[in-house]
This record gives structure tokens, sequence and C-alpha cells, in this order.
């Protein structure tokens, strides 16, 4: 089993930071982070817990565990999208602001 120093030497720092986002968002399942990045729900964990303080990792954790959003297969089937209907596509480093 691959450990998260050996996960995230394949990885850059953008690419952390972006799965820790999307690990955040209740409603970006597992298999969007899979799809983008190829890495499993496990790894994903394993980042989580190398790029977080204890207790906000075990935080997310209680939150995410079980959440139905974030496992595709236990999701609503009309929810088949990766992202809000709202969420607007960021490009480079430009945040749309309301």
């Amino acid at each position: 089993m691959a450990r998260a120093k050996d996960i995230l030497k394949d990885l850059t720092e953008r690419d952390i930071d972006r799965i820790v986002e999307m690990g955040w968002e209740d409603r970006t399942p597992f298999d969007a982070i899979e799809a983008q990045f190829g890495i499993s729900e496990g790894e994903v964990i394993k980042i989580m817990r190398n790029q977080m303080k204890e207790s906000s990792f075990r935080m997310w954790r209680a939150r995410v565990q079980g959440r139905s959003t974030k496992h595709r297969a236990s999701r609503d089937p009309e929810m088949d999208r990766f992202r809000c209907s709202r969420q607007r596509h960021i490009s480079g480093n430009k945040v749309s602001k309301r």
C-alpha cells in the first residue's frame, strides 16, 4: 500500500492544494478526484491526513464518512455532475467574486 509521501512525490503543490480543496467540498465525490488526478479514495484520505492538523482531519473524516454526496454509489441518481450548477469555471489564478 502506498504511503502519503509516495503519493505526494508524484503531485505538484498545486495538485495537492486542489485535492485538499476538492476533499473539503461536500458535493465533490471521491470519483471526481480519481478521474482528475488518478488517486483512490484511500489515497485522498492519506493526503488529507498528511496535509491537515490532526483535529481538522478528524473533523473532516467524521463529516465525510458515510456522506452520500462524497460516494457516487450512494448518491441520488439525479445528481450526475461533479460540480454545482452555480460553480463558475476557475481559470488560472482569477477567481470570480459575486
